[in-house]
């Protein structure tokens, strides 16, 4: 699926993620027969009461990529048009994911990045969200999601605050990750929070919470959709008690259709159906949308202290398998993976390509 917008054209692959203000897709900008990675935050098909917050964010987060191009550290913008936003993409995985433990190299590079996104007076304002920085594929750093940047004239006492609270959000995760590194003077400044900060978390912080939570019901859960969080609790009980299977992991994919697909991944006995599955959902939670995608596998990928690793298994289930490279596994967590990459059931990409 193609979609015009101004002199370019955005081919679409596949859904990343889906919220009440944007869906995000990944795709390719064709510009003058040439291709580029790229990906468009779409706000076209929002709610109405949603979409001036969701313009005002795709605005601001287009200014501020375009004021922060050659640093480097960020993406460039193709497109900006009333319903999309179209920029670049970077084949790397959020820190949640890439969980770089003891990689100061990283940290240096994101240090270096938000340098050079301050030296144009751009104050992130969002950075205390671990997938808002990735880690890239040569091991840098890029700075993702603009869309409560601001872009200041000068480096006024305000921008000097933002500046400061987007470092120690920096160095809050540098803290998780590498904390036997961080300098004295790092530590001074997670100690102290700016004013700015004390205020928004004794008053905005909860406006916010009220008006996203409570009134637009809006709760940042990294791009997964409400069965996921509502559904999948319940149905993974029901296909855990069936005879021959050991363990299940459901996560979600969003759909190019507007809604979100359940996928099961089943460790189970051989003799196990997807179908016979399916068929003891339905009998025992009546009403009940089984799983989209139901995938019997040998073993599910655990990591050392023996819980599912999640991250592997919801890029199988987005099929973003060329990420699958980026993420840290061991022997047997590779392993473990292996048939399970081999055997996916979501395609959709592919049939999208003519593939």
């Amino acid at each position: 699926m193609s979609q015009k917008i101004s002199a370019g054209e955005f081919i679409l692959d596949s859904v990343l993620k889906r919220d009440i203000f944007s869906t995000i897709e990944r795709g390719i900008w064709r510009d003058a027969s040439v291709d580029h990675p790229a990906v468009r935050r779409r706000y076209d098909d929002v709610k109405w009461w949603v979409k001036p917050l969701a313009r005002s964010f795709a605005r601001r987060e287009a200014k501020a990529l375009r004021r922060a191009e050659g640093s480097g550290h960020t993406v460039p913008v193709y497109a900006l048009e009333e319903g999309y936003l179209v920029r670049g993409f970077v084949d790397g995985v959020p820190l949640q994911l890439a969980r770089p433990y003891g990689d100061l190299a990283w940290f240096r590079s994101a240090r270096a990045g938000l340098r050079e996104v301050h030296r144009r007076h751009i104050a992130h304002n969002d950075l205390a969200k671990q997938q808002n920085w990735l880690r890239a594929a040569d091991g840098s750093a890029v700075l993702m999601d603009f869309q409560l940047a601001v872009c200041f004239s000068g480096r006024s006492k305000l921008f000097r605050i933002a500046a400061y609270e987007d470092i120690r959000h920096l160095l809050k995760h540098k803290r998780s990750y590498c904390p036997e590194a961080l300098t004295p003077r790092e530590k001074k400044i997670l100690a102290r929070k700016s004013i700015f900060n004390r205020v928004w978390m004794a008053t905005g912080k909860k406006a916010y919470i009220f008006v996203t939570r409570r009134l637009l019901s809006y709760q940042d859960t990294e791009g997964r959709g409400p069965r996921a969080m509502q559904e999948g609790p319940r149905i993974t009980p029901v296909i855990a008690g069936f005879g021959g299977v050991h363990d299940v992991h459901i996560t979600d994919f969003p759909t190019a259709g507007g809604s979100f697909g359940l996928y099961a991944f089943v460790e189970a006995e051989p003799s196990v159906t997807a179908e016979a599955l399916r068929t003891h959902v339905a009998t025992r939670l009546p009403g009940q949308l089984p799983p989209e995608h139901i995938q019997i596998v040998p073993a599910l990928p655990r990591g050392t202290d023996g819980t599912v690793r999640d991250d592997l298994l919801r890029l199988v289930a987005l099929n973003q398998i060329d990420q699958m490279a980026l993420l840290p596994k061991t022997e047997p967590e590779a392993a473990a993976l292996e048939p399970i990459v081999r055997g996916r059931l979501n395609l959709t990409d592919r049939m999208r390509r003519g593939i």
